[in-house]
């Protein structure tokens, strides 16, 4: 009883809004023309909204029912403008804690702190910008504390979100729509005029002025025939008829003239709405495929130019193409504090600098970036005690860097020459190292066909100050001296794409003098040749992929000594089969380095091959799903290559997954033998999800080394916090075991802490 009051309450509100307004839902077979909110007037003295769903009424479908007209009031139109600035990102702290450090940095107790966030922001919704921060600093004396922040804008990102709202698209806010549906309604007025005309020919009061025609013209005829064969008898008989039909001629010829002047018409129209029906269905196939043509446009256009031409054909609306899109897809890349410099083999190529870079493309290139280099790939980690070095280049050109294209390139600053002519200073003199540089280089890049195209490169740089062999000359003037030709480099690099078989083939060549310089080369003092061919084959309809290449001279590194010209020719080769339903399986045989420490501010790089082979299974048993994973890993190095586990040695990887809902199971083995001993070991771990917000998982591990017959026992522990509003927290800590002095394991822990919001 207690819910009888609020039950009645209700029963009688809807009757009696029920008696002042009604709606019944349209067949779900029409077309939806329109949705809106309307208020509707109810017997109840309120005014009750209402989502109105209008479709497409289809002529003389009388069950087409709506709320009565004079009690629907429409909200007044809602404009809503794009929000000027839109924030997504993230922020992250880890902090890391190593009691010991492996070869080649032998140090203790270590920490490390890193804070990190990056801002995706977007600009009335249409234009995508991006801001990082990040700061890392620890104990290490080998390791550099790095803090940076940029300001970056890619023209690849804003293609993305072209992309991405072509996917959501609906088709139907074209602006062909509008000269679509005003053909459509043109074929709907045809249509109808057709059957009014055909009806005209199917009323009764036509099908009996027909009859009486045909017997109009019946009787014509007879009396043709009699008159021929019966003379005599003319006036007899054709009078009484004559005067019999006369009464009828002029309405009966009259309408015989009308009816084939309808007729006429209708065939006329027939024919017409039929032309015109075939090409609406033409035009309706080629709106439907403009979606299709615009994703396929984003995503295989060769270059800007292409896309901007294919999307200006296709006459889309605002909301798919913002104000400006041609200037946001002209600008390849924009950055400011912490910025990539990449632009070609014998200038500045993976150079990282904090200052500015910028790349504008729309027919012309233009190109800029000035900055203190902070780091050059490969050697950011090792804090050693290098000099203040800083990179300023201009780049302007004809045509697309992805296309046919010529590019002039001026380069000039200061960076610091790692070779053995280093200390000492030209002249002899005790004079600080002039460690400026100057450079120009011309690019040309020709696309032989979609598929083909050739990069060709020519420099020339200013001489180190050691081998400037006039008094007081300047960096233009060893520049443009024209009878050395140490200081000048070469590059060519070739891409080639079989579509027939799928074949993929790339390759490299440069020459560089022994007094070259440039933001790409580490080191310069002898001259240097490397060369690079590689070639991707797929199989068996792409199921089976093999890549293999070789190379020469190709590993430059601040590491090595530059007085030394390698003629080692290093071979790599990669299979991986993929197959629906099947395991992943993966081998591969290329080189591997190992980075060292000699000495106090001495490092050296060891090369050497590595064969790996990796297979990965994820399937069902009982519905309950695992993953296996099995690697074998060969080393072909020397003992001088590596303190401990990894000289000359296999290694092989069981681990097994289950997944049983909140439950995941882990375990494993390994095995490493070499020459003198072999390590074994064993782990297990279990992750359980007690809640959703909260996840714990412990395990152990086992190792046992042979020879020295020395058995050890190590743990890990995890837990995760998802806490609302505020981010996940994760917490981990792990005892293990690193090589240590006289080739036998010692015990190293670690702890990490890691806080993540996504906002």
């Amino acid at each position: 009883m207690k819910y009888f009051a609020p039950i009645l309450a209700i029963v009688l509100f809807v009757l009696c809004c029920e008696s002042s307004a009604q709606l019944r839902l349209p067949n779900s077979n029409n077309r939806l023309l329109d949705t809106g909110f309307y208020y509707i007037h109810t017997g109840c003295k309120m005014m009750l909204p209402v989502l109105i769903v209008q479709y497409e009424q289809p002529v003389g479908d009388t069950r087409y029912q709506t709320i009565r007209r004079k009690h629907i009031e429409t909200l007044p139109p809602v404009v809503q403008h794009p929000k000027l600035i839109t924030i997504h990102g993230n922020i992250t702290y880890d902090g890391y804690y190593q009691s010991n450090a492996d070869t080649p940095f032998l140090e203790r107790d270590l920490y490390q702190h890193t804070l990190q966030t990056t801002l995706d922001i977007m600009v009335k919704e249409e234009y995508p910008l991006h801001v990082s921060f990040s700061t890392s600093m620890g104990n290490s004396q080998f390791f550099r504390n790095i803090t940076g922040a940029n300001f970056q804008y890619y023209n690849q990102d804003f293609k993305n979100r072209l992309l991405a709202k072509a996917k959501r698209w609906d088709a139907g806010k074209l602006k062909q729509k509008i000269a679509l549906e005003q053909w459509k309604d043109k074929l709907d007025k045809d249509w109808n005029e057709l059957n009014r005309l055909k009806s005209w020919f199917t009323a009764p009061a036509q099908l009996q002025k027909m009859a009486e025609l045909k017997e109009y013209e019946y009787r014509r005829q007879l009396e043709d025939s009699l008159k021929k064969t019966v003379v005599r008898w003319t006036d007899s008989i054709t009078t009484p008829l004559t005067a019999n039909i006369s009464r009828k001629d002029s309405s009966l010829l009259g309408f015989r003239k009308m009816y084939d002047e309808k007729k006429l018409l209708l065939d006329s129209l027939m024919a017409l709405y039929t032309r015109n029906e075939r090409l609406f269905v033409q035009k309706e196939k080629s709106y439907v495929a403009r979606k299709g043509s615009l994703m396929d446009a984003l995503q295989h256009s060769r270059n800007e130019g292409e896309l901007i031409s294919e999307l200006e054909s296709m006459n889309l609306p605002d909301s798919i193409l913002p104000k400006g899109y041609k200037a946001m897809l002209a600008v390849k890349s924009l950055g400011l504090g912490r910025t990539l410099v990449d632009y070609s083999e014998l200038t500045a190529k993976n150079i990282s600098i904090m200052g500015v870079q910028a790349e504008v493309n729309p027919s012309w290139y233009v190109a800029f970036a000035t900055g203190k280099v902070d780091y050059r790939f490969r050697d950011f980690i090792v804090n050693d005690n290098r000099v203040q070095q800083y990179l300023n280049m201009i780049r302007v050109g004809v045509g697309k860097r992805d296309d046919n294209h010529l590019i002039l390139s001026f380069y000039t600053g200061k960076k610091q020459v790692y070779n053995f002519n280093t200390g000492t200073p030209a002249g002899g003199t005790i004079e600080p190292p002039d460690y400026k540089i100057m450079g120009l280089s011309l690019e040309g890049r020709w696309q032989l066909n979609r598929n083909n195209y050739v990069i060709g490169e020519v420099a020339k740089s200013s001489l180190p100050y050691y081998a400037r062999s006039v008094a007081h000359q300047g960096l233009g003037g060893s520049m443009l001296g024209f009878n050395d030709h140490s200081n000048e480099a070469y590059a060519v690099s070739t891409f080639s794409f079989i579509p027939a078989t799928g074949t993929r083939i790339n390759g490299m060549y440069k020459r560089m003098g022994a007094n070259f310089q440039s933001f790409s080369l580490y080191a310069t003092g002898s001259a240097q040749d490397a060369w690079m061919l590689q070639v991707t084959q797929p199989f068996f309809k792409q199921q089976l992929t093999l890549t293999g290449s070789v190379r020469q001279n190709v590993y430059t590194s601040v590491f090595d000594n530059s007085a030394y010209r390698s003629n080692t020719i290093f071979k790599s080769i990669q299979a991986t089969f993929r197959r629906k339903r099947w395991p992943v399986l993966s081998v591969g045989y290329f080189p591997s380095s190992q980075l060292m420490k000699l000495s106090e501010d001495k490092y050296v790089e060891n090369l050497f091959y590595t064969l790996v082979g990796t297979g990965s299974y994820y399937y069902n048993v009982r519905n309950v799903q695992m993953n296996s994973i099995v690697s074998a890993t060969r080393f072909y190095n020397h003992q001088a290559d590596s303190n401990f586990v990894y000289f000359n040695s296999t290694n092989l990887l069981l681990n097994q997954t289950v997944f049983l809902g909140k439950l995941t199971l882990n375990g494993g083995g390994s095995m490493a033998t070499n020459t003198d001993y072999a390590l074994y070991g064993a782990d297990g771990s279990a992750q359980y999800r007690l809640l959703s917000w909260l996840e714990l998982g412990a395990g152990l591990k086992y190792n046992y080394q042979t020879v020295y017959e020395i058995k050890q026992l190590g743990y890990l522990a995890n837990m995760r916090l998802n806490i609302r509003k505020i981010g996940e927290i994760m917490v981990s800590g792990d005892k293990g075991f690193v090589p240590g002095v006289n080739k036998q394991l010692v015990p190293n822990k670690t702890a990490r802490l890691t806080y993540t919001k996504i906002f």
